[in-house]
């Protein structure tokens, strides 16, 4: 076998001074843009929002990042400082509520297609089972069995430049279906399953999408 060309980071900043020389001062505006609640603009942007991202991590540090995405709405925003985001059917990893429970800081990313900006939130989590918050967010009569509980600390938006750059929006940029890396293969790869197939891991995933969205 043979052995892999091990690489290093040779020039690396260890400081914030460092950094800050490097990078320059945030204008004003960046400075100021940050508030400590769910205003009107907050609340609205969130009200459009079918997707976002939340950042979570262990007792030790160890980061990990998850999508949560549903019909635009699907987050309950309960007033300026509290919001629930339901916890629809997963493969039952349950890696961000096993974070929470250790460390309940989260950051939260949203995201209205189309749109460059986004809004993000950070604050601290935990896992709600209040059944009357529950039932606001049932869809087809079914009920998430918790919620993820966020007390707000920070909100913000985030300009589009990054959108702009990777051409997110654009369907023009997008590459053709039959380019795209096959969900089911490297699923069958990593996992390593004996006598488990792709085109096996293929039909439970299509079963998954189609049966036990909610």
């Amino acid at each position: 076998m043979l052995m892999q060309e091990t690489l290093s980071f040779k020039k690396k900043i260890t400081t914030k001074d460092e950094l800050r020389n490097l990078m320059g001062t945030p204008s004003e505006r960046a400075q100021k843009k940050v508030i400590n609640h769910l205003d009107i603009h907050c609340k609205n942007f969130i009200s459009l929002s079918p997707f976002l991202v939340m950042s979570t991590a262990n007792k030790s540090g160890h980061c990990d990042v998850s999508p949560r995405g549903d019909q635009p709405g699907f987050v309950l925003v309960l007033n300026d400082n509290q919001l629930i985001i339901p916890e629809r059917p997963g493969n039952k990893r349950v890696d961000s509520m096993n974070n929470i429970l250790e460390n309940p800081f989260v950051g939260l990313q949203f995201l209205i297609p189309g749109l460059g900006e986004t809004l993000r939130v950070n604050g601290k989590a935990c896992i709600v089972t209040d059944e009357d918050l529950l039932e606001k967010m049932a869809v087809n009569g079914k009920a998430p069995l918790v919620g993820i509980g966020v007390e707000v600390e920070e909100c913000f938006i985030h300009c589009a430049k990054a959108l702009i750059r990777s051409g997110l929006w654009k369907p023009e940029s997008w590459l053709d279906k039959k380019s795209l890396p096959r969900a089911a293969k490297i699923l069958a790869d990593h996992t390593n399953i004996e006598g488990s197939t792709v085109d096996e891991v293929e039909a439970s995933l299509h079963e998954g999408y189609e049966q036990r969205l909610y």
